[in-house]
């Protein structure tokens, strides 16, 4: 069973205050780039940026990362999913990083992010910006930047679909 959760104008809503929370804590959009996590990440970086450039005039380096060959939580006998190139084409080294994620769950695909970004260089800060925090942590990990929290129980899901890649925007919650 689904419930919609988030709509399209609830979500753009949400972008705008990340980012205008994002410009606030470093004052401005100097020395920051925005790193998205693969899939829904890296669209909901690509809407940043644009919101960033719209706001300051500026265009912050924008890339795309893949966490598949740092997980430690995915069975290698399970059906594998496509892998999508990283592609971070800017120096990361003493940059203010904002990795960019749909959902945080147990924070295992951030910590696969961090591990990633460390092969790239040493940024002077990672921040951590979520469209969705949905609980159930086993990392200590927590976001800077939370579009809207919504706890569930660990038989729950939530799906997020994203213009770019369903034709919506809408968040749902799954109840099995």
């Amino acid at each position: 069973m689904e419930k919609e959760l988030l709509n399209e104008q609830e979500i753009e809503r949400i972008l705008t205050r990340i980012t205008y929370e994002i410009l606030e804590k470093n004052k401005g959009a100097e020395n920051i780039c925005l790193i998205g996590i693969v899939t829904g990440g890296v669209y909901l970086a690509e809407r940043i940026k644009r919101k960033i450039k719209e706001t300051e005039g500026m265009d912050v380096p924008t890339g795309v990362l893949d966490i598949s060959f740092y997980r430690d939580d995915i069975n290698l006998s399970k059906k594998r999913k496509a892998i999508k190139p990283t592609n971070i084409p800017f120096n990361i080294d003493e940059k203010r990083v904002i990795l960019i994620d749909d959902v945080l769950y147990t924070g295992r695909s951030t910590r696969a992010a961090m591990d990633a970004l460390m092969d790239f260089g040493r940024p002077s800060e990672i921040q951590l910006a979520v469209l969705i925090d949905r609980g159930h942590r086993e990392l200590p990990i927590m976001p800077n930047y939370t579009g809207k929290y919504i706890p569930t129980s660990r038989n729950e899901k939530i799906k997020v679909y994203l213009r770019e890649i369903s034709g919506k925007d809408s968040v749902v919650l799954i109840t099995q």
